[in-house]
């Protein structure tokens, strides 16, 4: 079985044998610590090329393709498709170094879930910003303009005025930009990882709770069963003895009828010897 058990114990993995207990835990602890790079990095190749030379610092050789490939097993089982052998119920036997990893991603993912939508509030207000700073100065430009017009100028730059303000409002309207694409698609992420994290979180308790379900009904059958044979036990420990009480009053008669009969043979005897 490929899966995080693997072989024997802990010594140092040759190039392509079963993994070990301790060479699979040495493999999850790597990768925690590395956790964060794997969050933030869009090409994880250069990654996994640091985690297979950590396992060789540590004495394990393997190639990173394998370290990779292990990782997808153990999250294929922690994800619930082998958590535990049907054969014999073993539980996975490296189910909470995984679920610490998965905590940390999660609050990796918080975290720059939080940073993002601080981010597009920070550029928000600077576009804000940088519009009222222009249209005060053009304003002001303005204003300063119309002391020196004479009055027949004035219609005109009023015109002129309107055109402007119109102009500003239009450029204050939000506009969809890159920036804010890219933001809204990590934040589209970041809740699909979230919702597919709870739905994971809920099927693991489900079958938690189907498997402790069938334990109960399957010792309360246990019981039952047990029960029922100690009744017939009982019942036939008593069949025995009302069988062995009744042979020891047979018995009981019979040696008084042959102690009758003896006595009275000697009596017939103990006469006729006075006769």
């Amino acid at each position: 079985m490929s899966g995080a058990g693997g072989g024997g114990g802990g010594g140092g993995g040759g190039g392509g044998g079963q993994w070990g207990q301790e060479e699979t835990r040495e493999l999850i602890l790597i990768r925690g610590e590395l956790e964060r790079d794997f969050t933030t990095a869009k090409r994880n190749k250069t990654l996994w090329e640091i985690v297979s030379a950590r396992m060789r610092d540590r004495g394990y050789s393997r190639t990173p393709d394998q370290c990779k490939c292990k990782w997808k097993n153990l999250l294929n089982r922690y994800k619930g498709k082998e958590t535990s052998d049907p054969e014999n119920g073993r539980q996975f036997p490296f189910f909470e170094e995984l679920h610490a990893v998965f905590a940390e991603r999660a609050k990796n993912m918080r975290r720059l879930l939080l940073e993002s939508e601080a981010g597009s509030a920070q550029a928000k207000k600077r576009m804000n910003k940088i519009s009222v700073e222009r249209s005060s100065d053009e304003f002001s430009e303005e204003e300063d303009e119309d002391e020196d017009e004479s009055e027949e100028e004035r219609p005109a730059r009023s015109i002129s005025r309107k055109r402007k303000a119109d102009r500003i409002v239009s450029d204050k309207s939000p506009r969809p930009n890159s920036g804010s694409t890219t933001t809204s698609g990590l934040q589209e992420m970041l809740r699909e990882f979230f919702h597919q994290q709870q739905r994971m979180e809920m099927q693991w308790r489900e079958m938690m709770e189907r498997r402790a379900l069938e334990r109960q009904l399957f010792e309360q059958e246990w019981r039952q069963s047990m029960e029922k044979l100690e009744r017939e036990r009982l019942m036939l420990e008593q069949a025995w003895r009302e069988r062995e009480e009744q042979r020891r009053l047979r018995e009981e008669n019979r040696a008084e009828r042959r102690d009758a009969l003896l006595t009275t043979l000697l009596n017939k005897l103990i006469n006729n010897n006075n006769l």
